[in-house]
């Protein structure tokens, strides 16, 4: 196909780009994403949208053949299923708590593609598996072939309102990623592109539902299975990518979409994640809950400054200064999924107790008598300068006391944004803490271990194997 297309630039990238493209810094921070990803998806096994995607799979394909059940599954060391099953299943484990990375423009860059690669890497032939520092190339495939796509669109650098990104472009980011490790030719690997297009696309209705892990579920399997699909034959229009007039192509998912071809030098290759890093969450919720997470709490510690104590009952009004983002604008959220996109309630749990956690969301808290109080007193502005983009934007949260008094906690940039990235022990942390549960401590260490030296780890399937 020629290079001359979009589409051919693409598929010429991801076939010749070799590991000694990529950098230090490419390395470091995928690296930094994969460990991340992985704590997330353990944690994810723990909960009840987990356990009727892994329900589902095992009764609808209880019938497969046993020798197509070689990928390992998050939580789940004993059991097996087949790398589009674990694929799914393992991206819904990653995405469950809303607890996996966001990038800019907005998408989960990671949960879309490790499950699809640690999936495939368990079923090659032992003999010609890739090695550790294939994987890692083919992760940075997945994550450049993702945020070219996004670059396309203006309107996808700001909070979306139409398609969740990471069943668009993360679907095709899988597609990429695996193609890469299992060294698709150059035409295979434009039919994949070709047909993950066909089986991307999730609506963002079914945000803060039990759903939309289904959406990073979705994009890393069906990824997978396009790959696999155009291994086998499978072929579709190999103009995907390109804005060929009259006839939609991967512009059907933008309506500004200027596709631009991605150049591979001989010598040397910047990827997007050198210039921009991603950003990981504290705690599990909705990317814009961390910055009134962080405003919440300023404006607590100054009520405690200003009162000696923290007494709900001195709070006349709780004024949050947010973005225009309609889906995580609820005002009294009934589920946990609704409350990980709150803005409401994450700023209400924050002023109360101080912190917000894995329990944060559990039925118990979302109904306490003190939180349904302090929730009444919220109201919410959109001021002008606050852009629903997550480089951009800023939370305010005023307390309005009883007296007349006023205090305001503001967050420009929280802990964990690529501005103010989590430091190694933060990571570390993080992903100690949810792994603690699902895996013992040595198996624990040495995921660990196995992740900073990924390079030289002869077989990358062993990461997989670590679950």
């Amino acid at each position: 196909m020629s290079e001359e297309t979009v589409t051919g630039s693409f598929v010429s990238f991801i076939h010749n780009v070799r590991p000694d493209h990529l950098s230090n810094v490419a390395r470091h921070r995928s690296k930094r994403m994969i460990l991340d990803c992985i704590g997330v998806g353990l944690v994810g096994s723990t909960t009840h949208v987990f356990d009727i995607a892994l329900r589902y799979c095992q009764e609808i394909y209880a019938s497969s053949s046993s020798s197509s059940l070689v990928s390992s599954v998050y939580g789940r060391q004993d059991l097996k299923l087949s790398p589009p099953l674990a694929a799914f299943v393992n991206g819904v484990a990653v995405h469950a708590m809303d607890f996996d990375d966001t990038w800019h423009p907005a998408t989960h860059p990671s949960g879309a593609i490790l499950p699809a690669l640690l999936a495939v890497s368990q079923m090659v032939p032992a003999s010609s598996r890739p090695n550790g520092l294939d994987f890692l190339l083919a992760f940075n495939v997945g994550i450049e072939v993702q945020g070219r796509l996004m670059h396309f669109s203006s309107e996808a650098h700001n909070i979306p309102k139409r398609f969740h990104p990471p069943s668009v472009v993360g679907t095709m980011g899988s597609a990429a990623a695996t193609a890469k490790l299992l060294s698709l030719d150059a035409a295979q690997c434009g039919h994949a592109l070709a047909i993950a297009a066909s089986l991307a696309g999730a609506p963002m209705a079914n945000a803060a539902t039990l759903a939309k892990p289904l959406h990073i579920g979705n994009a890393s399997r069906l990824g997978l299975e396009a790959t696999l699909l155009a291994a086998r034959g499978m072929e579709a229009n190999l103009l995907i990518l390109d804005d060929v007039p009259g006839c939609a192509g991967f512009s059907a998912f933008f309506g500004d979409y200027q596709p631009r071809p991605l150049a591979l030098s001989a010598s040397s290759h910047e990827f997007l994640l050198e210039k921009q890093d991603v950003a990981f969450k504290s705690f599990p919720a909705h990317l814009g809950m961390h910055w009134v997470l962080e405003a919440a709490l300023s404006a607590r510690k100054l009520l405690i400054n200003h009162s000696g104590s923290l007494s709900p009952s001195t709070i006349h009004t709780i004024v949050l200064r947010v973005p225009v983002s309609k889906y995580i604008n609820r005002p009294f959220p009934e589920s946990e999924h609704e409350a990980r996109h709150s803005f409401q309630f994450n700023a209400c749990a924050a002023l109360l107790d101080g912190q917000l956690s894995l329990c944060s969301f559990s039925n118990d808290h979302l109904h306490r008598h003190d939180l349904m109080q302090l929730l009444s007193k919220v109201v919410v502005e959109h001021p002008k300068d606050n852009m629903a983009n997550f480089d951009k934007m800023y939370a305010e949260v005023a307390l309005i006391l009883q007296n007349g008094d006023i205090l305001t906690g503001r967050c420009d940039t929280f802990y964990g944004h690529w501005r103010r990235p989590l430091s190694r022990e933060s990571l570390l942390r993080k992903f100690q803490t949810n792994a603690s549960g699902i895996l013992p401590k040595d198996n624990i260490d040495n995921l660990v271990k196995t992740l900073d030296n990924l390079e030289t780890l002869p077989d990358c399937s062993l990461l997989a194997s670590c679950l």
